[in-house]
């Protein structure tokens, strides 16, 4: 009977995991491909005034039009690639700066970590959008690769500390040492022992990064700091429309619509990814 109930509860888990990385990939995919196509075709030119005013949701609008009536459905189809390349570049930044610094500091002497620690713990304490707000203030002026640079910056604190913590774990196992009597170099160790052993929680936590970017940015744009005009970013759409929401609500809910579902997406991807890096949590569920 037991046997039996456990069988049924692992089915029922790997059941979940299938059914949540399909669904996340399958709304990520239909963005990404979304993003894609606008680089050969929209249906509407985005910058041009293709109707009337903020003309309700019709065939020949499917999200209507906004203040300046350009079709709002192009508009949206632009910010999925910008979101993309936005949270794409930041992971990439991110990833390479946090990675690095958490290598160091777990191969650094003890006074050395400790300083290391304390500045990311500190760098953590700040909120990721005050921190790439700063970052943006401080550069020329507000642009698309500035606020991938901020952002990618702003999630590298919390990808060095959990780097840090892995790469510790996997420093204090036996066959490290049996590694090192060998001869591997440490250089070796890191590539032979530390990161194959690391990635797979470092993959989950940059999934997650790709979210958090996604509305970082959103952010950023809404507050006139982020993709300047005319990209078209969710977060400026939001913007742009908050005087007349209760006139004509469709311009934004559509664009909020496609936020909160790209990062859905991504957390249920990544949700799904945890479950396959993390062998304990499977047998849990």
């Amino acid at each position: 009977m037991s046997n039996t109930t456990t069988m049924t509860s692992s089915e029922q888990g790997r059941k979940r995991r299938s059914w949540t990385i399909t669904i996340g990939a399958l709304i990520v995919g239909l963005h990404l491909a979304i993003g894609l196509m606008t680089l050969i075709w929209t249906p509407y030119d985005p910058a041009a005034m293709s109707g009337g005013r903020l003309e309700a949701v019709s065939f020949q609008h499917l999200a209507g039009t906004d203040r300046l009536g350009r079709d709002l459905f192009s508009l949206i189809m632009i910010g999925s690639r910008i979101s993309l390349t936005v949270g794409t570049g930041a992971i990439i930044i991110g990833g390479l700066i946090g990675i690095t610094i958490g290598l160091l500091a777990a191969f650094a002497s003890k006074t050395l970590d400790d300083v290391l620690a304390a500045g990311l713990d500190i760098l953590i304490a700040f909120p990721t959008l005050l921190l790439a707000m700063l970052i943006v203030a401080s550069s020329d002026g507000a642009s698309l690769w500035t606020a991938i640079i901020a952002i990618g910056i702003a999630n590298s604190a919390i990808v060095a500390r959990l780097t840090r913590i892995l790469t510790k774990r996997v420093l204090s196992m036996d066959y490290i040492t049996a590694s090192r009597i060998s001869g591997t170099s440490w250089m070796g160790v890191v590539w032979i022992h530390v990161l194959p052993n690391i990635w797979p929680t470092l993959l989950v936590n940059l999934a997650l990064q790709f979210g958090l970017a996604v509305i970082a940015e959103a952010s950023l744009s809404y507050l006139g700091l982020g993709a300047p005009a005319p990209n078209a970013s969710w977060g400026r759409l939001l913007q742009e429309a908050q005087a007349t929401v209760y006139t004509a609500p469709i311009g934004a809910i559509a664009p909020g619509l496609a936020i909160v579902s790209m990062v859905i997406g991504i957390n249920l991807l990544a949700d799904g990814l945890r479950d396959l890096a993390d062998p304990t949590r499977r047998s849990r569920r």
